[in-house]
Parts: structure tokens; C-alpha cells; sequence
């Protein structure tokens, strides 16, 4: 059965592609909610579109999605929240952009807005902007606790974000998270854009994702608008996708050890992820293959020689990475700072839906590679690895894992790479249609929604960073453990502040 068929609902859209979009009466809403609520299906995202609000969910199988959208009456709607917990950022964001508002929602405090905007409610009726008030953290009872604020501007060159501490010496009792601080008003930015111009939007959401983000917008508008892809720009995108993974985990395992004081780990991955930005470059131009990929196909083909260069990149990476991965594994003072610290249970992975290296280190096997599945993957043989430690320690297992897995899909690609156009011209002008595209990104799944008017220009886009269900995670990873530990443990997580902040 299909998922949306476990849900009363009163009209499907019609040029809603690839999944089902319904609209529903409130008691089909709640219905939603509460399959979402005994962990039936999965919440996948959760965004407001003046006077509506869209909720995107995923099968408990991972093999369907489907839309529903509920018109707010009055400007509200029942809020998800208050049975699901994972969707109270994402009220709390859908208020602070459009002024919908989720009547029962247990947190109405602001979440992406921090006063700092001319006006309010941008994507709604937007009125003037107002004065800022003091945030009000939670609060925390107990003898001898204190707190640590930290941030929003950091020792490091990394993006703001605040961290609020209450500790009794140094183990964590609490974290708390104020975001909001990279807000860059990408999806007022989208409306009225063109398909070029929102393409490059879309690949600017989080740059160390580039890749996924300009593939996700671009399934989404060829499932909108019936558009067909030549084959070996398909063969071409799983390319730069599993480059950019490998730089990003590469990246990820040397500055987790970093945290360790581990440095040599860092330099040698260092060299690895430096390694293949430079192979991204010969083949694509780009270091990170930003714009490559566009609605239709690509933008480039891979350089002459490209190919050779990868292959020679392959062979030097299997000489090099065992070797890091047997002196990761047989360093003891390593292996003490990684190895349980960090947990997040099974249950918890499950019901935020997390993706990436977060929930599978926690059991859960969600690859948007695998299932629902796009292509050119269905035709590529690769394990999703998974473990159920849940640490610090399992997660960098997990980019391990995923490293080789990169690798072995690298050499399918080339291998099979065929020849032909990298490119069809979409044609936007026509019937209006909305289309939802969802990528495997490095650090999870990447979920873009959009609705065409139908004279070749976005009316509205939304994006969604894998991060939106894994910041709030890294409050329970942190729990218990000392203040020592949270770079590490922050660092094994590695949110995108830019995905998460719009």
C-alpha cells in the first residue's frame, strides 16, 4: 500500500512529481501525526508556503514518500510537535518565516530569527521587523551547576553558532543550541528566480555539499517538469557526489582525531582530502564542482585525461588509507577519547530520522542512494554500511566504511561511464508543477521541494539539510559526558550551520 493511501485525504495534487502530494483536512493531518507519533513513517520535512504547510513523509521501509499539505485557518495549524518531537525546530522556523503559526506546539520561542531582520515573517505577510529580546534558554535546577556559553563566535575559522552548557564540574547536564546566526534568506531569494539563477542558489545552501544540493534541485525540477537526462551526465553526477564524499569524510576523520590531539591522523587525511579536490578540479574545473551539475544534465564533461588522473587517485588512496586505518584502530589514546563517548541511542537515530553517518552509526540503514533510490545508483553494486554503537568511535567507522564504498563505486562509474550528451535543454515555460528531490549527501539526505509558475521562474523552494535532525541529537550525544569532550564529540557530528540556517 502506498503511504499516502494510510491517510485520509481530499485532493491529490495533479502535477505533483515524483512522489504524491494530497491536501488533507485537519483530521487527516492529524492522522499523519500520529502514524509520525507511534513511529509508522518517518517525518522527512516540515515547511510553511503561506497560507499552507507542507509535511514530507517516509515510508518506515524507506521505499515511499509522500506530501500532505494542510491550508492553516486562521493562520494555524495543529502542531506536530506536540506528539512528534522532531518537528519543533521546524515549527518554530516555519513561524519565524511565514507567521504560520502550530497552535499546541510545547516551544513557541523564535528559531531562525534573532532580530536582526528588517521585517518579520518574510515568506508571509511581513511586517515590521521588532526589537530583539533576550533569548530564553531553559531552564536547569539543581546544587552546583553553572553554566558555559560558548559562541556564537568561535577560536576556529567555522561558522557561528551558540552553545549554552550547564555542567555540575565537568560532566554535562544539559546542552542547549541557539542557531540562526548564517541566515542568508535563500528561499526569499529563490522566488521569481530563474532555473539558472536558483540552481546556483541551491548549490550555495551548504558548500561543502555543493554537489548534492545542485543534484537535488535538479531531480526536482526534471521530476516537475517530465525532463530526460542523458545517460552519462547521470554516470557523471554519481561522479562528483561520491568525489565530494570522500573529500568531506576525509576531511571528517583527520579533524576528529585532530580533537584527539591526534595530529598526524589530521595531517595524512589532510593530504588525502587535498588529493582529491585536486582530482575534482582536473576533471571538473571546480575544487568543489560547484555549478557543474544543472537541470537537464550537466554543465561539463570530465576533462580529457580525467578519467586516467581519478584511476591514479584510486590506486594511491588504497595504498595509503589502510595504512591510516590501522594506526587509527591500534592507537590506544585514540581509541579512549572515541570509543563511548557521544552516544545516541538506536530509538532516538529512529524517531529524529536521522541520516548520514549519525544514523547509521545508531542502526539506522537510511541511504536515499539505495532506497527510494535514484539512478545512476540502482545500477551500481555498494554496501550501506551500519552499526548500532552509537559513539563517537562508530561514526568515524561508518566514513571508513563509506570511504571504501566511494572508492569501489568510483571505479563501477568509470567503468561504465557512457558516451553521448551531457546535456538536454529543460524547458520551463508551461503548466505550473512542483517536484521533490532527495540526494544522499555526505553528511545525510537532502531534501528539495519546489513549485514552478509556470513562465520558466521558482514561485517557491524549499531546502532541507540533513542537519535539521541531527543538531538536536548532538544535545543528547553530549549529555553526561565532560565539557573535554564536546569538540570531539561536535566534531564526529559535524552539522552544517549554512544548510541549517537558510
Amino acid at each position: 500500500m502506498a503511504l499516502l493511501d494510510t491517510i485520509t485525504h481530499r485532493e491529490k495534487a495533479k502535477q505533483h512529481r515524483p512522489w504524491s502530494r494530497a491536501v488533507v483536512t485537519e483530521a487527516g493531518w492529524r492522522q499523519a501525526i500520529e502514524q509520525l507519533a507511534t513511529g509508522r513513517c518517518t517525518l522527512l520535512g516540515l515547511w510553511g508556503d503561506a497560507p499552507v504547510v507542507h509535511m514530507a513523509l517516509l515510508a518506515e521501509d524507506f521505499s515511499d514518500i509522500a506530501v500532505i499539505s494542510y491550508t492553516c485557518k486562521d493562520g494555524s495549524y495543529p502542531s506536530v510537535s506536540a506528539r512528534h518531537p522532531p518537528a519543533g525546530r521546524l515549527e518554530r522556523a516555519i513561524r519565524d518565516l511565514t507567521g504560520l503559526d502550530a497552535f499546541g506546539a510545547p516551544d513557541a520561542r523564535t528559531w531562525l530569527d534573532l532580530g536582526f531582520w528588517k521585517v518579520r515573517h518574510p515568506l508571509g505577510k511581513a511586517t515590521p521587523a521588532h526589537k530583539p529580546q533576550p533569548y530564553q534558554f531553559l531552564p536547569v535546577e539543581g546544587e552546583g551547576l553553572h553554566q558555559i556559553p560558548v559562541g556564537p563566535v568561535h577560536a576556529g575559522i567555522i561558522e557561528p553558532g551558540h552553545f549554552r552548557f550547564t555542567a555540575n564540574g565537568e560532566h554535562v547536564v544539559r546542552l542547549e543550541q541557539r542557531l540562526g546566526y548564517v541566515h542568508k534568506g535563500i528561499e526569499s531569494l529563490m522566488q521569481g528566480a530563474t532555473l539558472e539563477q536558483a540552481g546556483k542558489l541551491a548549490g550555495r545552501t551548504s558548500g561543502d555539499s555543493t554537489v548534492a544540493y545542485s543534484y537535488a534541485f535538479a531531480q526536482a525540477i526534471e521530476a516537475a517538469l517530465q525532463a530526460t537526462v542523458p545517460a552519462r551526465a547521470i554516470y557523471l553526477r554519481a561522479l562528483m557526489a561520491e568525489l565530494e564524499r570522500l573529500a568531506n569524510h576525509f576531511g571528517d576523520i583527520g579533524a576528529i582525531c585532530n580533537d584527539a590531539s591526534f595530529a598526524l591522523m589530521h595531517a595524512q587525511t589532510g593530504i588525502l582530502r587535498e588529493r582529491t579536490l585536486r582530482a575534482a578540479e582536473a576533471c571538473f574545473g571546480h575544487r568543489l564542482m560547484m555549478d557543474a551539475i544543472v537541470p537537464g544534465g550537466v554543465a561539463r564533461d570530465i576533462a580529457e585525461g580525467g578519467a586516467a588522473q581519478i584511476q591514479e587517485f584510486l590506486i594511491e588512496v588504497r595504498r595509503v588509507f589502510p595504512r591510516l586505518i590501522e594506526l587509527y584502530d591500534n592507537t590506544a589514546s585514540l581509541q579512549d577519547r572515541t570509543v563511548t563517548t557521544g552516544f545516541v541511542k538506536p530509538e532516538f537515530a529512529r524517531q529524529f530520522g536521522a541520516g548520514g553517518y549519525v544514523g547509521r552509526a545508531s542502526g539506522r540503514g537510511f541511504d536515499a542512494r539505495r532506497t527510494p533510490g535514484y539512478a545512476p545508483y540502482d545500477k551500481l553494486t555498494f554496501d550501506v554500511p551500519v552499526l548500532d554503537a552509537g559513539d563517537v568511535n562508530a561514526r568515524v567507522w561508518i566514513r571508513i566504511r563509506e570511504v571504501e564504498q566511494s572508492l569501489a563505486l568510483i571505479e563501477q562509474i568509470l567503468g561504465r561511464l557512457p558516451a553521448g550528451k551531457i546535456h538536454t535543454p529543460v524547458k520551463a515555460k508551461g503548466k505550473a508543477c512542483e517536484g521533490l528531490g532527495l540526494t544522499e549527501a555526505f553528511r545525510g539526505d537532502v531534501l528539495i521541494w519546489l513549485r514552478l509558475d509556470g513562465k520558466g521562474r521558482i514561485e517557491r523552494c524549499h531546502l532541507r539539510d540533513a542537519s535539521w535532525f541531527q543538531w538536536p541529537l548532538l544535545e543528547v550525544a553530549i549529555k553526561d559526558n565532560i565539557v573535554a569532550d564536546f569538540p570531539i564529540c561536535n566534531k564526529s557530528f559535524n552539522c552544517s550551520y549554512s544548510g541549517h540556517d537558510l
